[in-house]
């Protein structure tokens, strides 16, 4: 009896043992694999906008207009604008010299020149304002509400004559408002180089930018003229009012194109090609006749969509059609 007791309780243990190691197999947890590192991949750079230089007269950039335009163009095309101010003059032979990708002035007979040579592509007019003589509100020369030729007249005889308080500044420095000056006074009879410059202290050439030649007339309590944009944008630091402010000579038209040379990408010139006809769109057409009626209480360009002027046969240029060409029309030279 006891041998079998002995015998069974050994038989438990074992019995026990066994099914202990078993769970102790089952439960037991496999080895955890170390994940495999997954390689990191260079950012690629973003690819910079592409930039394009715009060379324009002085007045659109002293107005502001081409600040508030530009972000407009900059954002729809992802480009950047690198805008160059000076007289149109110096801004013709910046893009002659392909330093420029769109030549934005007014000077319409040197821009015909311009295009003639074969250094421009699709010149589009897109905006217009008059040119007024400006002066001291006193008037010393009695020129107010004259033509610009008989004003000019009077202020050559008066300034030469040493009459007392009569002074002219001349932009001096071939830009679209110097040309104008000086087809003022071809009308009136006067020969510009011969007779008018270095003729006196009274007629001083100033070779600054519109903004700076008011400011510098207002100092000297002078008479200039100027377009009558660049004067309203000025117009609460000048001790300067309007004078002269009708007449046919006075009419003053803003036009772009896009530059050409042989090196220039076909890619830039397309896309110089979008901001000639973003110029000309109805959206921003509109934007131009709205800009600075909140500050000065009148805009300060007309808009072509508004109104086309009159003037010399190809002065006004195309004002609607889209600009497409990327290469000057043989059949047009």
């Amino acid at each position: 009896m006891r041998r079998d007791v002995h015998v069974g309780l050994i038989s438990t243990v074992f019995v026990m043992l066994f099914l202990a190691a078993c769970f102790a197999g089952c439960t037991s947890q496999a080895p955890v694999a170390t994940p495999t590192a997954v390689p990191t991949l260079a950012a690629t750079p973003a690819a910079e906008p592409m930039t394009l230089v715009i060379a324009t007269t002085s007045s659109l950039y002293d107005t502001k207009l081409l600040d508030y335009l530009q972000p407009k163009f900059e954002s729809k095309y992802d480009v950047k604008l690198k805008i160059t101010s000076q007289g149109s003059g110096k801004a013709i032979e910046l893009a002659k010299n392909g330093d420029a990708d769109i030549l934005l002035v007014h000077s319409p007979a040197a821009e015909l020149t311009f295009m003639k040579d074969g250094y421009g592509l699709n010149r589009r007019s897109f905006a217009s304002n008059s040119f007024i003589i400006v002066g001291p509100a006193a008037d010393p020369a009695g020129i107010k509400d004259m033509e610009p030729e008989a004003a000019f007249k009077i202020l050559f005889e008066k300034g030469t004559g040493n009459t007392a308080g009569i002074a002219f500044v001349s932009r001096g420095d071939a830009s679209g408002t110097h040309t104008v000056e000086k087809n003022i006074w071809k009308n009136a009879k006067y020969n510009y180089t011969a007779q008018v410059q270095k003729s006196g202290v009274w007629y001083v050439e100033a070779g600054k930018t519109m903004g700076e030649t008011l400011q510098m007339a207002s100092e000297m309590n002078a008479y200039t003229l100027t377009d009558e944009g660049t004067y309203l944008a000025y117009k609460n630091d000048l001790k300067l009012v309007p004078v002269v402010t009708q007449g046919a000579s006075l009419l003053n038209i803003y036009s772009v194109m896009t530059v050409y040379n042989t090196r220039q990408p076909v890619e830039k010139i397309r896309m110089a090609n979008n901001f000639v006809n973003f110029l000309i769109d109805p959206a921003t057409q509109a934007d131009i006749g709205n800009f600075g009626v909140d500050k000065y209480g009148k805009a300060l360009f007309i808009p072509m969509t508004v109104v086309v002027p009159t003037a010399a046969d190809g002065w006004v240029a195309d004002h609607s059609t889209p600009a497409t060409a990327i290469a000057p029309d043989a059949a047009a030279k």
